[in-house]
């Protein structure tokens, strides 16, 4: 049962979740923006997704359980018929002699207790227990508890209790990846039934790259089959092989969804899709390109949730957070985000956009594709078709009374003029451009034409970041390095160290909640140039990257690696991640001592 606005109003005035001033502000946001009372209070970051789902516990009176926080196996879920699971929203999440816990997304369901009772195992009969039945109805953190009793081969019995706690139906849903068989035998039982193939075929594929969180799915013809790959955090994983002769069809579906032409096999076509997960939608881009054995598609999976992340979320240190709130809420100036394809340059740019969503700020965005649609921003697909680039839609955009330009990436010389020109006329802009480092995105701009005392006078921040893999928090562990085996590490590696004797580092063994593999999900690791007066004069003569580089270090700038290290060290991720992504510098950073 979802609370309505008023319902979880009440209930956070109640729990002192949230001040009235700040109910009061979200409302204002919620009405003007035309979202539920819930998303404004995500948006304005009074309530993140964790708090919420609590809230909702605290309101059936039930503990919340986080199936991040305690890893599930499939010998607790699979004590529960899938269908019944699915149907009632429920798994068991935990399982002793004594007890047994089940995780429910709907507890004011009529028929929870009798489906539990039911369906828990042929030799398990569950009952009501008047000794907890006080403990049920006015405790508002204790668990629903049912007294278990079982009938063994011997009518040998004993007495447990099974207790009921709150998840979110996402989090249950994920849990049901354990009822799952190998995506090919489930393949091969659509296909053996003789069904509408490709859209099962394709409904599978969704279901797992879902639920483990994939940010991709390459679908890769070859010569006797096509290969199915996932991209789990940041890594490709074969997920199984479709038949070649059922490919057609999948292909014709997937072009008919994100609106393509199907006669077309021989041209590079890009389109959108709007999925359906049961739960919500998710914005899906497709990719197909023609190759030898026939055409290859790559879909991105667009998550949600991803809208809801702040700065803290995206790893960024206290420090580095702070300047980038300050810088963000400046009423003009040009912000950068450099990376590869895939490094989170967007996401980082939308977590700065939500500082200053707000109904007395216009926000609008050019970017190709749109990747997420926020309320209260104004988004522009770009469209070559209509001649809509980055440059003529950042044009029209200056004609709109913008406060705030977000432009999806500087491709040329033209677009970059126009930014610059945008940040100069009194709007903030912000933008991803394609370079190493952030030191280099100067000289990068510079090649493209803009004049050095225009760059120089708008440019306020260059963000540049990658992504590695946090280690499972489930099977992390720590083990001692020796001053010897730090050494072999890196170039200088014992100046990163100076602590004389054993270094601690962490690793995942890999456990079932990873999936054998020690990582679960992803943080970034950033580097922060903030453009002083002494870099401007750099910009403006035209100096070289090393030379902003000695400067920007003198001023306390941290590189990638150095950011990373930090993360390694606390045990986020591991130093194999960490050199994966970043080189270490030829020594550490000079930073200006306290007093200067």
């Amino acid at each position: 049962m979802a609370m309505t606005d008023a319902e979880l109003k009440k209930l956070l005035l109640e729990l002192n979740y949230v001040s009235e001033e700040n109910i009061a502000a979200a409302e204002a946001q919620a009405k003007a923006h035309g979202v539920p009372l819930k998303e404004a209070l995500r948006e304005m970051e009074l309530l993140n997704q964790d708090l919420y789902e609590s809230a909702i516990a605290e309101f059936h009176h039930l503990a919340y359980f986080d199936p991040n926080q305690t890893p599930v196996t499939s010998e607790t879920v699979l004590l529960l018929p899938e269908d019944i699971a699915r149907s009632y929203g429920i798994a068991v999440v935990s399982k002793t002699d004594e007890a047994v816990t089940v995780a429910t997304s709907d507890p004011s369901h009529k028929l929870l207790e009798e489906a539990v009772r039911m369906n828990l195992g042929q030799e398990i009969a569950i009952f009501p227990d008047e000794e907890t039945a006080d403990v049920k109805q006015t405790s508002r953190k204790a668990a629903a508890h049912f007294s278990l009793k079982r009938k063994g081969p011997q009518r040998t019995r004993f007495t447990g209790t099974v207790t009921l706690v709150y998840a979110s139906r996402k989090a249950i849903e994920a849990l049901f990846v354990h009822y799952r068989k190998p995506l090919a035998t489930r393949f091969q039982q659509i296909i053996d039934a003789q069904k509408k193939v490709a859209p099962e075929i394709l409904e599978e594929i969704f279901s797992d790259a879902i639920g483990l969180r994939a940010s991709d799915i390459h679908f890769e013809p070859q010569e006797a089959a096509v290969i199915v790959r996932f991209r789990v955090d940041g890594v490709l994983h074969e997920a199984g092989r479709i038949p070649r002769e059922y490919y057609e069809g999948v292909v014709n579906r997937i072009k008919i969804a994100a609106n393509l032409h199907i006669d077309e096999h021989f041209s590079a076509q890009d389109g959108a899709i709007r999925y359906d997960t049961g739960t919500g939608t998710m914005d899906v881009r497709v990719s197909i390109v023609p190759i030898v054995d026939g055409e290859k598609i790559v879909m991105r999976l667009l998550s949600e949730y991803v809208r809801s992340l702040t700065l803290a979320d995206l790893g960024f240190s206290d420090e580095n957070r702070q300047a980038l709130e300050h810088i963000c809420r400046k009423p003009f100036g040009m912000i950068l985000t450099t990376g590869p394809t895939g490094s989170g340059k967007s996401t980082t740019l939308y977590a700065l956009l939500k500082l200053r969503n707000h109904p007395d700020v216009n926000i609008s965005t050019i970017e190709d594709p749109v990747e997420y649609k926020v309320p209260g921003i104004n988004h522009i697909q770009v469209n070559p078709g209509t001649n809509l680039t980055f440059a003529n839609g950042l044009r029209a955009l200056m004609r709109q009374d913008p406060n705030i330009i977000l432009v999806g990436e500087i491709r040329d010389g033209e677009t970059a003029s126009i930014a610059v020109n945008a940040a100069l006329t009194g709007h903030l802009l912000f933008s991803t451009l394609h370079a190493n480092d952030a030191v280099t995105s100067v000289p990068r701009m510079l090649e493209m034409g803009v004049e050095p005392f225009l760059l120089a006078s708008t440019l306020e921040v260059v963000i540049a970041q990658r992504l590695v893999r946090r280690i499972c928090p489930h099977c992390r562990y720590s083990f001692s390095v020796g001053t010897d085996e730090v050494a072999r590490l890196f170039p200088h590696a014992e100046k990163f160290f100076p602590k004389k004797g054993a270094t601690l580092f962490y690793r995942g063994k890999g456990c079932e909640s990873c999936g054998g593999i020690g990582y679960s999900g992803r943080i970034a690791i950033h580097e922060l140039l903030a453009v002083s007066g002494a870099i401007e004069d750099l910009i403006i003569a035209r100096s070289s990257s090393a030379e902003i580089q000695t400067e920007a270090r003198k001023q306390g700038m941290k590189s990638l690696f150095e950011d990373g290290l930090e993360k390694v060290k606390t045990g986020v991720t591991t130093m194999e991640e960490l050199l994966r992504v970043a080189s270490p510098p030829d020594a550490p950073a000079v930073h200006p001592a306290a007093d200067e």
